[in-house]
């Protein structure tokens, strides 16, 4: 069974304060905008000329939205507004901006979303999609994240996955037993840009690759044995 019932319940206004990380997150440059017009999508997508954008590879844009990135001096070239200045501002407090840029002087009743498309985890260890995967919600948890990767080898322990973050000089490391049902609501497992998701083998599994590496040591050692025995053998008849 993956989950065990515990009384034990992470504090609220933590998870709270974690589950607001990639909602706060403040665009930066070089960060790779996805943008599209819910109200209609040709334009910004089709109908108007790119300047400076990135597109993403095998994307229908009618559908996913054009993609932009951002210049060094924090502004996004967008299609007849010109650069926008994005750089310190969320997800959201971006989409109204470029929202009300729209409005001003081309569209009567936009509607914008914009996702941030180049922030990812990276997933190594007993999983069965080892990689990079992108976080383009607000809030995505590590079981779901887990699930998007295929879920955990039969070599995985449930109970001790790492939450890697932070920079070199200062990494913070986070253990999640996921055998705990309170796991799901646990602050800390609520994914942020550029975590590492560690998950290592269970008792098991290093048991049998212990014995593994034992029996592939031993045997040129046993061969060296039963040579210089049957030489020994041999030599005194």
């Amino acid at each position: 069974m993956l989950f065990e019932q515990k009384t034990a319940a992470p504090d609220s206004s933590s998870a709270q304060k974690a589950a607001v990380t990639m909602a706060a997150y403040r665009i930066k440059p070089q960060d790779i905008l996805q943008i599209r017009n819910l109200q209609n999508v040709k334009y910004i997508v089709d109908e108007a000329p790119v300047s400076n954008s990135t597109t993403s590879g095998g994307s229908n844009g009618a559908t996913t939205g054009q993609t932009f990135q951002v210049d060094d001096d924090g502004t996004v070239a967008l299609p007849v507004i010109g650069h926008v200045a994005v750089a310190g501002l969320t997800r959201a407090e971006a989409a109204k901006v470029i929202e009300g840029l729209y409005r001003k002087s081309l569209l009567k009743d936009p509607i914008i979303e914009l996702k941030i498309v180049n922030l990812k985890v990276t997933l190594l260890g007993e999983i069965k999609g080892q990689g990079n995967y992108p976080l383009t919600k607000d809030r995505t948890t590590l079981v779901e994240m887990i699930g998007a990767a295929g879920g955990l080898t039969d070599k995985a322990n449930e109970t001790n996955i790492q939450i890697i973050r932070g920079d070199q000089a200062n990494p913070q490391v986070a253990v999640i037993n996921l055998r705990n049902i309170q796991s799901i609501n646990d602050p800390r497992a609520v994914l942020q840009n550029g975590d590492i998701i560690y998950i290592a083998q269970n008792k098991r599994a290093v048991r049998n690759d212990n014995l593994q590496n034992i029996s592939v040591i031993s045997q040129p050692v046993l061969l060296l044995l039963n040579t210089a025995l049957i030489i020994f053998t041999l030599s005194h008849r």
